[in-house]
């Protein structure tokens, strides 16, 4: 059957926030009287996110437990979990509750009462962020709205719901390195928004430093704006009539028997010209490295374990058991220390995989033919 709402969270090291996460989304979405699953995608978690994730699922026949084979990063987190999830609505929002899922009835609502495809979830106060998070990101939203035609709202980040219709035009996109908060809005499908405010992380350490930051909004510039590179052409152009207007006081000051500036000037010039051609060659590289990664055609992330296809038995060849299942002393609060001696096995039964320790290999029972339901009509 195919559910109405799909949550699609993506995860990487989340074990702390993983309890808190679960505590609050699970009576939430059992009381919105909806068929739902929840599609949590594990980045190549090196913590007991996948164990915990595992040990949910088995008490909670709504999770559904998707594990990249290594960390992809968050928007291809996000992109498998979007791949995955079967709902006619589907929302993304991350692991560290700093945007609040008590929103998603009013999101799912708003979709419904006012036919939109997408209904943004905007921050409407980020005292919780510092300042320097605040500056930046307006200055960013900014920029690429000046260096592009792409609008996309200030304040809204990855939390949102979209419709099936949307979904499948996002799968359908050949590009790699998505940074789907300007995806979506490209698509310029009908939208709304839900305000909300912005909580501080419940537990754990930021996934986005500064260095991922940066690479994101590489990413976004040159993924949504071809402004860069024209960039380097006018500044090819501003080159060439300076220099051809020095060559013409050059020859006039000689005319007049002026002399011309020394070695100071020279060396100003060339180091002018020189930031310039490093600019521009720098802006071309990230294009070139851009049309290099589409060339190769590498798939941005690989699933190692859906539980879906191992609940019904239906494995892949590539599948992956998770590892092994912890005990009730890993359900703890933020405030406890992992304590990695109260794992348990995982049980015989859990799969239809069999291992042999001794040869290190895995060995498939024949998988039987994977149905999925037929969507002959994107549907709003």
């Amino acid at each position: 059957m195919v559910p109405e709402l799909s949550v699609v969270i993506p995860m990487y090291n989340e074990e702390e926030v993983l309890p808190l996460l679960v505590e609050r989304l699970r009576p939430l979405l059992d009381g919105m009287g909806t068929t739902y699953e929840v599609v949590a995608v594990d980045d190549g978690s090196k913590d007991l996110t996948a164990a915990l994730l595992q040990r949910y699922h088995r008490e909670w026949s709504e999770l559904r437990v998707v594990r990249l084979r290594a960390n992809a990063g968050h928007q291809a987190a996000i992109s498998a979990g979007l791949v995955s999830a079967l709902g006619d609505y589907v929302v993304t929002i991350d692991a560290d509750l700093q945007d609040p899922p008590e929103i998603i009835p009013q999101m799912l609502a708003a979709a419904k009462d006012d036919g939109v495809d997408v209904v943004y979830g905007v921050r409407n106060d980020r005292s919780t962020d510092t300042w320097f998070k605040r500056a930046s990101a307006q200055a960013f939203y900014k920029l690429i709205g000046l260096m592009s035609q792409t609008s996309a709202h200030a304040d809204a980040g990855d939390y949102r719901l979209m419709s099936r219709a949307t979904v499948d035009a996002i799968n359908s996109l050949p590009e790699h390195n998505r940074v789907l908060r300007f995806i979506v809005p490209a698509l310029n499908f009908p939208s709304d928004t839900v305000e909300y405010k912005r909580e501080e992380r419940a537990a754990g350490d930021s996934k986005y430093p500064l260095l991922k930051m940066i690479k994101l909004s590489l990413d976004s510039l040159t993924g949504f704006s071809t402004a860069p590179l024209r960039l380097a052409t006018f500044a090819g152009f501003g080159g060439a009539v300076l220099a051809v207007l020095l060559v013409l006081y050059t020859l006039i000051s000689r005319s007049q028997g002026h002399t011309v500036a020394g070695w100071t000037s020279t060396v100003a010039i060339v180091a002018g010209v020189g930031a310039v051609q490093l600019v521009c060659v720098g802006i071309l590289g990230e294009y070139i490295g851009r049309m290099y990664g589409h060339m190769q055609g590498r798939p941005t992330y690989f699933i190692a374990y859906d539980s879906k296809t191992a609940d019904t038995g239906a494995h892949g060849p590539t599948d992956t058991p998770l590892p092994a299942q912890p005990s009730e002393a890993h359900i703890r609060t933020t405030s406890e220390e992992p304590d990695t001696d109260a794992v348990d096995t995982m049980p015989d039964t859990a799969s239809d995989t069999v291992h042999d320790t001794a040869s290190d290999t895995v060995t498939v029972l024949d998988p039987e033919p994977r149905t999925e339901p037929e969507r002959t009509q994107l549907r709003g």
